[in-house]
């Protein structure tokens, strides 16, 4: 899975949060209202579907969640102007941005564990907006990062480079290894968050949470190394 001029640490910590976007998507998909946090192409297909007026899908659930992914994209972007200075500071944005996700998504933990009811309201909102923030944080922070294959969120041109660039699609086939990789960690996110959302909400978000901060203090010696 290594690949030349990417430190290993860094593709496993992607690999991590791509697993997380699985868990994160899951709970958003299917315990929020047919809404996505993580993947912004499903995201603007179903806001098509709400304004269509199909059954199940909502224009302000949607709406909201562009809007604080792009709020959140815009934070990372602008933090990114201060703080990337070379690889050194580049590693310090990345572990920014997961103590981040870490912190938003344990709040939308304990938003779901204190409401009487996430499916409606008031409270469905507010954690659509923190899980949709810090995935817009994220997905900033991992562009700036440029890892071929690996933008932790969406898998399209990953599957597209997996068959395109195949060996008997006439390719050398570099980066396979990768490619598949990463479909596996979204997939295992997703099929993780869909069997502990039986539970509830809370169980699939701590899940999430707990991953992304344990991925950030892994990490940190890493970091450090660079620095």
């Amino acid at each position: 899975m290594a690949d030349k001029g990417t430190p290993t640490p860094l593709l496993v910590t992607l690999m991590a949060l791509t697993t997380v976007s699985g868990l994160v998507d899951a709970v958003c998909y299917l315990g929020l209202g047919r809404v996505f946090t993580a993947n912004m192409t499903g995201n603007v297909v179903v806001l098509g579907f709400a304004v269509a007026g199909a059954r199940g899908f909502s224009v302000t659930a949607t709406l909201t969640s562009l809007a604080f992914f792009l709020i959140g994209a815009f934070c990372a972007g602008r933090a990114a102007l201060w703080l990337l200075r070379g690889d050194a500071v580049r590693n310090r944005l990345l572990l920014v941005a997961m103590g981040t996700e870490a912190c938003f998504v344990a709040t939308a933990a304990l938003i779901a564990a204190l409401a009487v009811t996430v499916a409606t309201g008031w409270a469905r909102y507010v954690v659509i907006a923190l899980l949709a923030f810090a995935m817009g944080v994220r997905n900033a922070t991992v562009r700036r990062l440029a890892v071929a294959d690996l933008t932790t969120t969406v898998l399209t041109m990953t599957l597209t480079g997996l068959a395109a660039d195949s060996r008997v699609a006439g390719g050398a086939g570099r980066g396979s290894a990768r490619k598949i990789a990463a479909v596996a960690a979204m997939l295992l996110g997703a099929i993780a968050g869909a069997l502990l959302l039986k539970i509830s909400l809370v169980p699939p978000l701590a899940a999430a949470a707990a991953l992304a901060l344990l991925v950030a203090v892994a990490y940190l010696p890493a970091a450090r190394r660079t620095a």
